[in-house]
């Protein structure tokens, strides 16, 4: 049977204050059959990319490395950031530009590893408007939302595809009320992520969605992945490994299983979209994984490519080195 919000959050609050979150140096609690008492909290409330977690909760393997998971909805990745940061969940699902601006900002947190590689910073639009190519948004009028990455690189991407910043009309848009500008007229085009609000905008207008991908078009940025306090991972790195290698075996295998992955969501998850949108959104999700490795293992050149992405048109201040903003040594290379 299915939690209800309201238990969901209501155990996360209980879970939070029996674990200590905010002050202990370690995550998690034991419980009287030794397994660790996790919480893990998503960039957004439950989707098809998160699929795959709910898959490995299903198929026990966070239970066969001794985790107790709880999966917990998000509001925004740089919220996520927050919470991992103040130690108000064990690890988070975030987007990679939030992360570096968040360590940038002084927060305690690192990455895991980020699972898309192939980062889905897009420019969505209904097929009827014929944008083929960059150049079709000459003269049309795009939402974006001030604050987040595809906002900030938005005019570099256009800079690096033969149009002028004043080519596009940019409009001013909350995130949360995109999807209604585009599908009630008030844009041609928004910027988003794809594989989440393609299908969601197809859903609710009956009209086919396309979408131009910044990284097919001259820039990657890297997208979402587990994030965990710098003192988690000193204090109890073993489970930080534990986990890791629980997210890896329930990304690897959810890829070869979507139908499994979404049948684990729909039994599992709250609020989660109807089973069809969930299939749109996992299947549009999968080929951005990568390369051939596990997922979640990135290299230095990936993570250096999105940091000077950053440093150059998103304000990221003094920026390091990848391993500044990235702990390798715990995704298993396969």
């Amino acid at each position: 049977m299915k939690r209800t919000a309201t238990t969901i959050l209501a155990t996360a609050a209980l879970l939070l204050a029996a674990t200590g979150c905010g002050g202990d140096d370690s995550a998690g609690k034991t419980g009287a059959d030794g397994s660790k008492q996790v919480t893990l909290t998503l960039n957004w409330v439950p989707y098809g990319e998160h699929a795959p977690f709910y898959y490995g909760l299903q198929k026990g393997y966070y239970s066969a490395e001794g985790i107790d998971l709880k999966i917990l909805p998000g509001n925004g990745s740089g919220n996520t950031v927050k919470q991992v940061a103040q130690k108000q969940t064990d690890f988070g699902w975030a987007d990679s530009p939030v992360l570096l601006k968040s360590v940038a900002s002084g927060m305690p947190v690192r990455s895991l590893g980020a699972y898309l590689e192939k980062g889905p910073s897009s420019v969505e639009f209904f097929t009827e408007e014929n944008i083929k190519t960059p150049a079709d948004l000459k003269g049309k009028t795009v939402g974006g939302t001030p604050g987040d990455a595809l906002y900030a690189t938005f005019p570099a991407w256009l800079e690096k595809n033969g149009l002028k910043k004043d080519d596009v009309k940019v409009v001013n848009v909350d995130a949360a009320g995109k999807i209604a500008a585009l599908a009630e007229g008030k844009v041609d085009a928004i910027m988003g992520f794809f594989h989440d609000q393609a299908p969601t905008i197809e859903s609710k207008t009956g009209k086919k969605v396309d979408v131009l991908l910044f990284a097919d078009y001259g820039m990657n940025l890297l997208g979402t992945g587990l994030i965990a306090n710098t003192q988690t991972l000193q204090k109890d790195p073993e489970l930080a490994r534990k986990f890791v290698r629980a997210t890896q075996k329930s990304w690897a295998d959810a890829a070869r299983d979507p139908a499994g992955a979404v049948s684990a969501m729909v039994t599992l998850a709250e609020n989660e979209p109807a089973p069809e949108v969930l299939t749109k959104q996992l299947t549009l999700n999968l080929p951005l994984l990568g390369g051939e490795g596990p997922p979640g293992v990135n290299t230095e050149a990936q993570w250096t490519e999105t940091i000077d992405l950053m440093s150059r048109y998103a304000e990221l201040k003094d920026p390091g080195a990848p391993n500044a903003y990235w702990d390798s040594s715990y995704a298993a290379q396969g």
